[in-house]
């Protein structure tokens, strides 16, 4: 039995690899996929791509020393714990309170240097802040799409090749078929190679117009990640401004080169704008109007809204849009939270709420 099981793999392998031959020399027709999958395929593809560059230009911005980088990613796949590590506001802000206090906190300048050791201090905490938020809220979701998404269309669209040289091989046979025993069989083998190839072509676009989805959820990752940076350098420049006081309240004497030479000169001073900041700057917002869709979806009735960007639906069940139109949007029990029903006149089909502005 175990030797026929082998036998019958080895010829579908032999015909699979003919027909593969033909097809690439020209010698075989090849079943082609319809215009609709093979743009969901191409656009698969190139989010794949995007995202890797979009991924490793982040990496080096959140850490901008290669080693570092490798180290992590080693103690990533060991699944051990990175060991904790100064960066590089807090090893600086370190040396000036050590250089402030061997010169003596009584003198101007020991003070001055440790007060500035503080402020990179406190920098350096907002940057942790900003590194872990991110790679969180940023890093992992985009990651999580190489790794898990992407990989099961890889094996599905594999699956579909297969499927594909199958179909075109059973086609070879019925051609090539003279006896009508022959041909029965061969009739008969090109509708089940057929039916598995419409089910694993269904198969493959249900996944692919799956990365909507993705496009929608990595909007809202990319939102969080403008969000941290903003607590960031807020955070930031409001330490310096408050360094910047409390340095302006030495004596004169210990004022920089700059502010003596501009005086000396009879030139005017320079100042530093203080930009007023809100508290919203100061500490990670919760949200962007996404209170609205909430209580959207936990209501019965709909609501305008106006649309923010262009958006080409992926399929039949989902509606385009044109930015700045208006349409009605409503719950349907059961659908996606990032989606919404979307009409337009007769028109209705799914719409994603991160291209939508609820209107009051």
């Amino acid at each position: 039995m175990v030797h026929q099981y082998r036998k019958k793999a080895s010829a579908a392998l032999t015909s699979w690899i003919r027909a593969f031959t033909e097809e690439k020399l020209g010698q075989a027709e090849k079943t082609e996929l319809d215009a609709h999958l093979e743009n969901l395929l191409c656009r698969a593809e190139c989010t794949k791509q995007n995202t890797e560059r979009i991924m490793k230009q982040t990496e080096v911005l959140l850490q901008p020393n290669p080693n570092v980088r490798i180290e992590e990613f080693l103690y990533e796949k060991l699944e051990k714990k990175v060991p904790t590590r100064m960066n590089n506001h807090e090893v600086l802000g370190l040396s000036m309170i050590e250089s402030g206090s061997e010169f003596g906190p009584g003198t101007a300048y020991g003070n001055a240097l440790i007060k500035c050791g503080e402020t990179e201090k406190q920098i350096g905490g907002a940057e942790r802040e900003f590194i872990q938020s991110s790679a969180i809220n940023f890093l992992t979701p985009f990651r999580n799409f190489l790794e898990g998404d992407f990989k099961t269309i890889l094996k599905e669209r594999k699956l579909l090749q297969v499927k594909r040289l199958d179909l075109d091989a059973a086609k070879t046979r019925l051609k090539k078929a003279r006896v009508p025993d022959a041909r029965a069989v061969a009739e008969q083998d090109l509708r089940m190679t057929q039916s598995e190839f419409d089910r694993q072509a269904e198969i493959t676009r249900l996944l692919l117009e799956g990365v909507s989805s993705t496009h929608a959820h990595h909007l809202r990752c990319l939102t969080d990640f403008v969000e941290a940076q903003t607590t960031y350098y807020a955070q930031s420049y409001q330490y310096m401004v408050d360094l910047q006081k409390q340095l302006g309240s030495f004596p004169s004497t210990f004022s920089s080169n700059n502010n003596q030479s501009s005086s000396s000169s009879g030139g005017a001073s320079i100042s530093v704008p203080t930009i007023p900041l809100s508290a919203s700057m100061l500490s990670p917002s919760p949200g962007l109007g996404l209170s609205g869709f909430h209580e959207l979806r936990n209501s019965s009735g709909s609501r305008k809204a106006r649309v923010l960007y262009d958006y080409d639906a992926a399929g039949s069940s989902e509606l385009s849009l044109l930015a700045d139109e208006v349409i009605m949007v409503s719950s349907v029990p059961g659908m996606d939270s990032d989606w919404l029903m979307g009409e337009r006149g007769t028109q209705k089909g799914k719409v994603p709420i991160t291209y939508l502005e609820l209107l009051n």
